[in-house]
């Protein structure tokens, strides 16, 4: 291919050691880590130049093994960063937030009913002003039914720049399922300053690749929000398909993408709004 390919979304980790142990969180989603070594490797096979590293939650507010994989290898890989929004501390390393070698962003998790109340009851406040302020583009997962305080917060910070993860799709849910109310993240496209990661998809349908009962939703994702703001991307630990599979679904079976088009999607986009330089 004639352009970068991007992957919008992939987590490594390390093992937990007294040393560095987990908090008492979630499982991983594979026994072994992904390091940035064995990803390198996994994202040559498939076809793939650079990818976005995305601290997992199952090793608490930490972002270390992914600026060490950054500042390693910053032809291949930025962050975007873990950050505890209840913790007072964290409003202090707002304004210098992307000074840290590797760190383009913020990226949190709402879609899980114990982290709602975040969005909600309004804890995250504090950070859209600051976020606003600083040029700090966030990530987010955040779930169909409260996305209207996205579009909120949207409209009121013109300039803050959001992206929406796995078009807001829920772990765990397939087909009509994963897409009822698919309405509610269409409606955020109204918003310049929301953007889609079309990432993970895979894992959302019963069907093997070529994924077609995917792609009228991924038309849909495509005429609202345009190629400039939807970023292909895998969540390579949690893929039920290939690394391969993932990118070919976009790269040859969507026949609508095309030319530049394709270049956005495929990682020009993510570039552009992260300011990866």
């Amino acid at each position: 291919m004639d352009f970068e390919v991007i992957d919008s979304q992939v987590h490594i980790w390390a093992n937990s050691t007294p040393e560095r142990p987990w908090p008492d969180r979630h499982k991983p989603h594979r026994p072994e880590p992904i390091t940035a070594e064995s990803l390198m490797s996994e994202m040559k096979l498939a076809g793939v130049d650079k990818a976005i590293l995305v601290p997992p939650s199952w090793e608490g507010e930490r972002n270390d093994i992914c600026i060490e994989a950054a500042m390693k290898y910053p032809d291949k890989y930025a962050v975007m960063g873990r950050l505890d929004p209840q913790s007072p501390f964290s409003r202090t390393m707002i304004e210098n937030w992307n000074s840290n070698n590797g760190l383009l962003g913020l990226r949190f998790t709402f879609h899980r009913p114990s982290l709602q109340p975040l969005l909600t009851q309004g804890t995250v406040n504090w950070l859209w002003p600051l976020a606003q302020e600083f040029d700090i583009p966030i990530m987010m997962t955040c779930p169909f039914e409260i996305m209207h305080i996205i579009d909120g917060v949207a409209e009121r910070y013109p300039n803050l720049n959001l992206i929406i993860d796995h078009l807001g799709l829920l772990p765990g849910t397939k087909d009509n399922q994963a897409f009822e109310n698919f309405q509610s993240i269409l409606n955020l496209s109204r918003r310049p300053n929301i953007a889609v990661k079309a990432s993970c998809l895979p894992t959302y349908t019963t069907e093997v690749w070529p994924f077609r009962t995917l792609d009228p939703y991924i038309k849909q994702i495509f005429d609202n929000f345009g190629p400039k703001r939807m970023f292909w991307g895998s969540d390579l630990s949690r893929l039920t398909s290939s690394y391969s599979e993932c990118v070919n679904h976009f790269t040859n079976e969507l026949k609508w993408l095309n030319g530049d088009d394709l270049s956005w999607v495929m990682g020009k986009g993510l570039k552009a709004w992260l300011k990866w330089n």
